[in-house]
């Protein structure tokens, strides 16, 4: 993912005179990454998408360490983040490094009078509480819980959500997001292994051009600066664009576990990777079928990544006292495994309910002041009998 698409209308060849009904030219935009060599899209505007009649710099959202290097256990709770009013004020960055930033955000709405755009990082927003309908030039897409949304670089977006109600786990990631490279063929096509396929991946919709002169607040965040830049024509203004570059949904309830006869490791669970660190989903299955298998997984050491657990629904087999929202962060180098009695409770068990994101980046994280609001005290020790 992704791959080719388009909506509504195009000239027959590229780089050529596309006329709108009066005779006047549409407005051609290269949207792509990597210079000329990634993935792109070309856009047809009603009008030029450069013309900005004021720019401002709002605020620095670079986040505040609380712990730049450590090696413990650590855990926090995600549903204590309180509810933010708007979307852009209730987002909270909790881990970084130089490939990623991971945090949650707790919205009631997306105040309509801006727009966002995120030109530093491509973002994959998961759905845990919510839904609504996310909206880009590329066309809408609904979502709702259980959805990633993933939102490539550059993209402008708004939101609009159905309740009050949303809870989401964003990661802000500064390499593209990709499905694994073992699972597509030389062609990109899904392998018939691949725990997904094509049809399971939601791509935009309903393409509204919006023929709109005015003032339009485009919040843009960039080296972790964020900016006001005001244009005079909406941002929603293409009448049809094509190519690879564009966001899409896919539902965790749509990723096909991979089992076998003892525990498989965690990559079988691989969603998502992008450079230095991969993202896997935790899904209802069942076990290990084995007659003597032991289906909690094995002590392990995460020697070269930490790994990071956000729980959102079922009962993990692997930990106790664990609830929903709560995010453990077990840190590369150090040992960790089942809870006591996790692994005992395990054997004879047909299947799990669980329902996980698990975050596994190869450089470590810090942790923000954000974070350390959450914190769960003395997690390390939940160990001890």
């Amino acid at each position: 993912m992704p791959r080719y698409h388009t909506l509504g209308k195009i000239p027959h060849k590229r780089h050529t005179t596309f006329k709108k009904p009066d005779g006047s030219l549409y407005q051609e935009e290269l949207f792509g990454t990597a210079g000329f060599a990634g993935m792109s899209s070309l856009i047809y505007h009603l009008y030029p998408p450069t013309v900005v009649s004021e720019i401002k710099k709002v605020a620095d959202l670079t986040p505040k360490i609380a712990i730049e290097k450590h090696l413990q256990a650590l855990s926090f709770q995600g549903f204590s983040l309180p509810q933010g009013e708007d979307y852009l004020e209730s987002r909270k960055t909790l881990f970084v490094n130089g490939d990623l930033h991971i945090g949650l955000a707790a919205p009631k709405t997306f105040n309509q009078d801006y727009f966002y755009r995120n030109s530093d990082a491509d973002e994959m927003l998961f759905i845990h509480i919510g839904s609504g309908t996310l909206r880009t030039m590329y066309g809408n897409l609904d979502f709702k819980y259980g959805d990633y949304l993933i939102i490539p670089r550059g993209t402008t977006y708004q939101i609009d959500f159905d309740t009050e109600e949303n809870r989401i786990l964003y990661i802000e990631s500064f390499s593209p997001i990709l499905t694994p490279d073992r699972y597509r063929n030389n062609f990109g096509q899904f392998l018939e292994h691949s725990p997904f396929c094509e049809r399971d991946f939601r791509l935009p919709k309903n393409l509204k051009t919006h023929d709109e002169k005015g003032e339009f607040r485009i919040l843009s965040k960039k080296q972790g600066i964020l900016y006001e830049y005001t244009h005079t024509n909406h941002p929603f203004d293409a009448i049809g664009w094509d190519g690879f570059h564009y966001p899409y949904a896919f539902s965790i309830h749509d990723f096909e576990p991979i089992t076998g006869r003892v525990h498989l490791p965690p990559p079988i669970h691989q969603q998502w990777e992008a450079a230095g660190f991969v993202v896997c989903s935790f899904v209802p299955r069942m076990y290990d079928y084995h007659p003597e298998a032991i289906p909690a997984p094995y002590h392990h050491s995460n020697i070269d990544s930490d790994e990071l657990l956000y729980y959102v629904d079922g009962d993990f087999m692997s930990r106790n006292n664990i609830e929903k929202g709560q995010i453990t962060l077990h840190t590369g180098g150090i040992p960790h495994g089942p809870h006591p009695g996790a692994i005992e409770r395990s054997v004879g068990k047909k299947e799990t309910g669980e329902l996980a994101v698990m975050i596994d980046p190869f450089n470590p994280v810090m942790i923000t002041e954000e974070a350390m609001k959450l914190q769960v005290e003395d997690y390390y020790k939940s160990w001890m009998l």
